[in-house]
């Protein structure tokens, strides 16, 4: 079975916090089969284990889980419980922050490796995990010790990178944002609210840089070249469009984040699903 039968074609992200049972039910109910929970959730799993209690077959990934933040070795623990209750529903994406919210985060590719190392030693099979890969070298292992990767505020033509890099076989599912709204400005407005911190952040400002944005294109909260190509905005058919350019990069599974997330994020991800086919 291919990653877009596992996970379908189509997730939803949604940071862990302030997302409730009742609208986990509801994303189910619209046709996504993946529900990524953003905000670095805890080892302990526990809104995941919340989730798929609720719903009868989402698959829930973690969008990521910092490595600085969660021991190895309780996350495993908390993959082999929630296994035992609700076997292949749970797929681990693990990434290693920025340095801005994590001081310690020194020589991040060398900590993924022992991290992996752990999950390997306490059972957690290489095709239930994905690293959250920004970089060239942090994709090969990605490559090397996981099912793929979870990139997140890139662009279809680094999804298709990604393809090119980790092959045919390897899961890419790249994180799509989005706001429904027809009023260009308005939208941009929301978008540059939501991508304010990254661009204070070394790690996304770098993923920018490497997807053709300028250093003009990241100063200033950001140009409307960039605002507009990393957060889509419009009515259902072009939040569609957003995600069927990723699958024809190469991606198998796109992942959409609506913003505001504190608004309602239905109606967005219910035009997106009627475009779709959901």
């Amino acid at each position: 079975m291919g990653w877009s039968d596992r996970l379908g074609t189509v997730g939803v992200w949604h940071r862990v916090g302030g997302l409730d049972a009742g609208v986990v039910v509801q994303i189910e109910d619209l046709g996504y089969r993946t529900l990524w929970l953003g905000g670095s959730p805890g080892a302990d799993l526990g809104a995941a284990e919340r989730f798929l209690d609720a719903t009868a077959s989402l698959t829930v990934a973690t969008g990521v889980v910092n490595i600085w933040r969660s021991g190895a070795e309780e996350l495993a623990d908390s993959f082999q419980r929630i296994e035992r209750r609700h076997p292949g529903r749970l797929l681990l994406g693990i990434g290693s922050g920025h340095r801005e919210a994590t001081p310690q985060r020194e020589r991040p590719l060398d900590a993924m490796a022992r991290y992996v190392d752990v999950l390997d030693a306490h059972g957690v099979p290489a095709d239930r995990r994905v690293l959250s890969a920004l970089g060239p070298r942090m994709l090969a292992l990605a490559g090397e010790r996981s099912a793929g990767t979870h990139p997140y505020l890139t662009i279809p033509p680094q999804t298709a990178q990604a393809r090119a890099a980790l092959g045919p076989a390897a899961l890419v599912a790249p994180e799509q944002t989005v706001v429904l709204g027809t009023e260009v400005e308005a939208a941009r407005r929301d978008a540059r609210d939501f991508l304010r911190s990254y661009l204070g952040m070394v790690n996304y400002v770098s993923t920018m840089r490497r997807g053709g944005f300028s250093e003009s294109d990241v100063a200033d909260g950001g140009s409307d070249r960039l605002v507009d190509a990393i957060v889509r905005h419009g009515d259902g058919a072009a939040l569609a469009t957003a995600v069927r350019e990723h699958l024809d990069a190469g991606a198998d599974h796109v992942c959409v984040q609506v913003v505001p997330a504190a608004g309602d994020v239905l109606p967005a991800l219910r035009a997106i699903a009627e475009r779709l086919g959901l």
